[in-house]
């Protein structure tokens, strides 16, 4: 039998200048590389409708992306909306104003609470597993093998899964608001002595149009961060089982980083 082992990655820099170089080129090459699966992907986007085979596609990864997260999407926006009118409501009843709990609870959820919690679910569930799936692709190289056959990958394998968290990245994001809000109700009405229908009015007086459009974008702008992101980490995986593993991990907390990041500058965009 014979031990096929993986090839040896030296991570050491020489120097510090040579460490802070190396890291700044990995940094420009990834982002490069990103750019270059979402612009291609994107163009990707109307043969995966128009072909019978590419909808077949699509339609399997909607399911993944949507269905199959929602019990976990559904138990992480109730218990975020029922911690936040807990905590919300513990103050207000400080100062008499348990009438406003279901206002603040619902611009908390609508603008960033019920987005960001649909993001990292998503690049939990899903953006992981997608990584690891095409890492693993890549190291049988059965990308390779779509190459040889003159398929693209980024056609076949990229933009089914980042069209996917694009169209139902929005969608989950709004269920989150929603049962996020039912969740705020509920411990309104059975734990701080808020009547539910005077809770609902007060979260749908509160609501603007403005504030459910940059929700949804932000949703939206998140589906991309995690489809784009575990798509090239998928990509880019080497040196085996380890750099399958290695992709997973990277998928998952650069995209969480980046939700936060761009979460916090969408809401500066929005609000000044």
């Amino acid at each position: 039998m014979t031990v096929v082992r993986e090839a040896a990655w030296d991570d050491a820099p020489r120097t510090k200048t040579q460490g802070a170089i190396r890291d700044i080129t990995k940094f420009l090459s990834s982002l490069g590389w990103a750019a270059h699966i979402l612009a291609a992907s994107s163009l990707c986007f109307p043969a995966v409708v128009c072909r019978k085979n590419g909808r077949a596609d699509l339609s399997k990864q909607l399911y993944t992306t949507g269905i199959r997260t929602l019990p976990v999407i559904t138990v992480v926006a109730l218990f975020m909306g029922m911690i936040l009118a807990l905590q919300v409501g513990l103050e207000l009843r400080r100062f008499n104003q348990e009438i406003y709990l279901g206002a603040a609870v619902m611009i908390s959820l609508i603008r960033e609470m019920g987005p960001f919690s649909c993001g990292v679910c998503l690049a939990a569930c899903v953006g992981s597993a997608i990584a690891a799936e095409l890492g693993t692709m890549k190291i049988n190289d059965e990308v390779a093998a779509l190459e040889i056959m003159s398929i693209s990958p980024i056609r076949f394998l990229a933009a089914p899964r980042i069209l996917a968290l694009v169209i139902m990245a929005p969608i989950l994001g709004f269920y989150c608001c929603v049962i996020g809000t039912i969740g705020g109700g509920i411990v309104g009405s059975t734990q701080l002595g808020v009547d539910f229908r005077q809770y609902m009015a007060s979260a749908m007086s509160i609501a603007e149009v403005k504030d459910l459009y940059v929700g949804l974008f932000k949703a939206l702008f998140f589906g991309i961060i995690v489809g784009t992101v575990s798509v090239s980490e998928g990509f880019g995986t080497t040196l085996g089982a380890t750099g399958v593993g290695k992709s997973t991990q990277r998928s998952v907390i650069v995209s969480f980083l980046l939700i936060l990041m761009f979460g916090y500058m969408i809401t500066r965009v929005f609000y000044r």
